[in-house]
């Protein structure tokens, strides 16, 4: 095999991956950002404030990533980096508060789990604990470029919500400062251009420590000790930390004996002889008298003395050290040795960084073992889930939590865990286990023994291991077609697992075909289009033995598809999508950094997969059956408006973007013995059974037009036909009929949207025709005749509610807004004047109702 089939065979065509925003910038713009500029020092300050004024216990900043698509964790204060890991990454469009807040521009105050799950279940479904969280979009020059939040414990008293949003406001503002000030650093522009240049993120989140209550200062003062004459020296603090003053002092080791408690003494000599025969002293500990009370009585304090020998000249042995005051530190650790109890210490992160004796007892566990560790990662009884879920739910509530655990020696453990902004301390202790009780869940207080847990104990929270899972079930729940899906297994995906491309394949006539790529090179995957399913590449292998396959470097990768020629990526999953024994396609992911892959990692990965398959499947047989329909439709609507001298008529349609996509929207141009007649109407529903029916109105409108009967009939007949055919559904409809000879009009409008007319001079004007009721409502319905007179150069446009509706809007505003438009509008044809009115509409990627336009230029 040559050389090229056995190497790595890489295409460059996107550049080396993993560089930053800044320094990517800084090289396109020819100079580079000082060195002091870093984002997170313009953040750090303002999220410390607004935890420190709402009462908080963290915050956090998301920043937007490069691609926009994400939004990127960037500051994290007062919680672990470690628990928030699942959410360093979010997409810009799911169904979470920061990205609410961020694409509505909108703050946020979720004062308790309920609220939570009343507005966003995704989102609690996968953090279960309670705590309360606010949320404030963060713009730079009037672009959001990201969002604050707060955590906050909602056992604590509530806050107003205006109370909130000040709060959120003032942090607002000032980090808006901050960042401009920084994106003007990294860019060099001054002017408006530099406001949110450079404000992103794609690197791992920054913490920032909240401040601790000050402590009180720790005394040491520096002595030395000539073992050979006893006489002592030492510097103001020595010898304040002694009880004496240096013009009452002289030296002598009497006078040190003599501020040292008796019972201590011993402890003193002792240090003589230790420094002696080894050279140094190591936390010698004894009590020396303090400043006696104001009632006389004797007070004394605790110090420790550390030191080494050094031989000088003329002087001998003299042992130079440190007397350090140990009020607090020592004094507490003793104290915590003597508990009946296991007693230790987590850090903010979850490590061990205390455990006293007790607890190595009960654990089985020299502290030296599980110091620095996770105590679920090295005490393998302890790696359930259901353990660690207790110190997030600890961490997340700020409330203490308990939990039962079964030891290996059939011992049953009580724990309670403490949480605090800084850490969190643990009590373990022997118990008898309750009727019923299982490892796991939470211990509820018996009897009074001094063994019994505390009665403040909170429930069990449920486990949130599973986040990725829940998370995308309840996205692909509200994906509907092919392409829905498509852009929810991307969206949810690429920011969870901080991968940077993705593909998704589907098989068709027994080949694989591209349904959606983000990430590549361009037109890198045109060579693996249409491959069959025999093709030696990994994503086919992994969907024909339904297995998954990770690669963690392109070593790994060549060494088993060795012709297989690869992106500029370092580490890759190859996922099977299987839908009910079914094999639907692939999904490849890919790193543009070398990736380990955990077990649990690889679980979700392959429980995704199996996710996206099914929801896959399912918008495959929707696509298929809104295909029929949107043919039927299509099939009903005119393919060609008739000609006609004087007149320039055209017509637009859009179907709305949710559900079944068909409406009951129509428009038609009828000749009538009288002139021609101009029609607009809308059926309401989304389905087939709307269509039919507006299949039918149309076919009826246009043989009462045909025959020659007046406007008032051809809607009064229209509307009592649709009455009689018993279909539960209304409609309206604007039925003109306009003499092209004389530019007389005669107009009949059934609850429909109003028509507009634009003058020779420009001016429009919504024409506030009388209408009767909907179509379908009341059989004996009667509908008023108006008049209308247009003169040459006029253009009148009927339209459906779809193209005024706006969410958050009354029809109104829309109305006007397509009268400013039509008024302003300096259009060649009806034709480009047809696409601009349209164009808004167009531009909506969220139209819950279809659209239909129809333009008549009279002249």
């Amino acid at each position: 095999m040559d050389d090229a089939a056995t190497a790595p065979r890489r295409d460059r065509s996107a550049g080396p991956p993993g560089r930053g925003a800044t320094d990517r910038r800084s090289a396109e713009e020819g100079g580079h950002a000082p060195a002091s500029a870093r984002i997170e020092d313009a953040l750090a300050e303002p999220v410390v404030a607004a935890v420190r004024d709402l009462g908080g216990y963290g915050g956090l900043v998301y920043l937007r990533s490069r691609d926009r698509r994400s939004l990127v964790l960037g500051v994290v204060c007062g919680v672990p980096r470690s628990l928030l890991r699942s959410w360093w990454r979010v997409p810009v469009g799911g169904a979470l508060p920061m990205s609410e807040a961020y694409r509505r521009a909108e703050s946020l105050w979720l004062p308790d789990e309920a609220a939570a799950m009343l507005r966003f279940p995704q989102f609690t479904a996968a953090l279960p604990y309670s705590f309360a969280s606010a949320y404030h979009p963060v713009r730079v020059g009037g672009e959001p470029v990201g969002v604050l939040a707060v955590l906050r414990s909602a056992a604590r008293e509530p806050l107003d919500g205006r109370a909130v949003g000040a709060v959120l406001r003032d942090a607002g503002r000032d980090m808006e400062e901050r960042l401009t000030e920084y994106a003007r650093q990294v860019s060099g522009r001054t002017g408006s251009d530099a406001v949110a240049y450079g404000i992103d993120h794609d690197d791992q989140p920054v913490s920032v420590r909240l401040p601790t209550p000050p402590a009180p200062a720790v005394a040491v003062g520096m002595v030395e000790w000539d073992l050979d004459s006893d006489r002592w020296s030492g510097d103001d603090d020595a010898l304040s930390l002694l009880g004496v003053t240096p013009a009452g002092f002289g030296g002598t080791m009497a006078e040190v004996e003599a501020r040292v408690s008796p019972d201590d003494l011993h402890e003193l000599r002792s240090s003589r002889r230790e420094a002696a025969g080894t050279g140094q002293v190591r936390a010698r500990h004894f009590r020396v008298l303090a400043a006696p009370e104001e009632d006389g009585r004797i007070r004394y304090r605790s110090v420790e003395l550390w030191g080494h020998v050094v031989r000088a000249e003329g002087t001998g042995r003299l042992l130079v050290g440190a007397l350090v005051d140990t009020a607090g530190g020592a004094t507490a650790a003793e104290a915590a040795e003597r508990l009946p109890d296991g007693l230790f210490s987590l850090d903010q992160d979850g490590r061990v960084v205390y455990a006293n004796a007790r607890c190595q007892e009960l654990l089985g566990c020299a502290l030296e073992r599980i110091l620095g560790h996770y105590p679920w990662e090295v005490l393998t009884w302890l790696r359930d889930p259901a353990y660690e879920d207790r110190y997030r739910a600890a961490m997340l509530s700020q409330e203490p939590v308990s939990y039962l655990v079964h030891d290996p020696r059939g011992v049953w453990l009580g724990f309670v865990l403490y949480p605090g902004v800084h850490g969190l301390t643990g009590r373990v202790f022997r118990t008898a286990a309750p009727a019923g009780s299982e490892p796991g869940r939470a211990l509820t207080p018996a009897g009074g023994g001094a063994g019994s847990p505390p009665s403040e104990l909170v429930a069990t929270a449920r486990a949130g291991a599973l986040y990725h899972v829940v998370q995308m079930a309840s996205v692909l729940t509200e994906a509907v077609t092919v392409r829905d899906v498509c852009r929810a297994v991307a969206e949810q995906l690429l920011p969870a697992f901080g991968a940077q491309e993705i593909a998704l394949y589907t098989i068709r006539d027994g080949r694989m075909h591209l349904l959606w790529e983000s990430g590549y090179p361009r037109g890198f995957l045109d060579r693996f289009e249409g491959v069959p399913l025999d093709a030696d590449l990994p994503g086919v292998h992994a969907l024909t033995t339904r297995l998954p396959l990770f690669f963690e470097s392109p070593e790994a990768l060549v060494d088993a598809y060795p012709r297989l020629v690869l992106d500029p990526m370092n580490a890759w999953s190859f996922l099977p999508l299987i839908a009910s024994g079914h094999p639907v396609g692939s999904c490849i992911l890919g790193w543009s950094a070398p990736h380990r892959f955990t077990p649990e990692e690889r679980s979700a990965l392959t429980a995704l997969g199996g996710l996206a398959a099914q929801a896959m499947e399912r918008a495959r047989l929707y696509d298929a059956e809104s295909a029929v329909a949107r043919g039927l439709q299509e099939g009903l609507l005119p393919h060609r408006l008739p000609a006609i001298d004087r007149m320039v008529t055209t017509g637009r349609y859009l179907p709305g973007t949710q559900g079944m996509a068909i409406g009951g929207d129509w428009y038609d141009v009828i000749r009538t013995g009288r002139g021609v007649a101009l029609v607009i109407g809308d059926v309401e529903g989304h389905s087939v059974g709307a269509a039919a029916v507006m299949g039918q109105l149309r076919s009826a409108v246009h043989a009462f037009a045909a025959s020659g009967r007046p406007p008032q009939e051809v809607v009064t007949h229209t509307n009592r036909l649709l009455a009689e055919l018993e279909t539960d559904v209304f409609a309206t409809c604007c039925y003109i009929e306009l003499d092209p000879e004389t530019g007389r009009a005669l107009a009949v409008r059934a609850g429909h949207p109003p028509p507009l007319l634009r003058h020779p001079d420009g001016r429009a004007e919504t024409l506030d025709l009388p209408g009767g009721v909907l179509l379908g409502v009341q059989a004996d319905a009667e509908y008023p005749l108006s008049t209308l007179a247009l003169a040459p150069g006029s253009v009148l446009a009927l339209y459906t509610d779809g193209l005024v509706e706006r969410s958050g809007s009354d029809i109104g505003t829309g109305i006007e807004a397509i009268r400013r438009c039509l008024a302003r509008s300096r259009a060649d044809s009806v034709e480009q004047l047809a696409d601009q009115l349209i164009r808004a509409a167009h531009r909506t990627e969220d139209r819950p109702d279809d659209v239909a336009l129809l333009l008549t230029a009279y002249g």
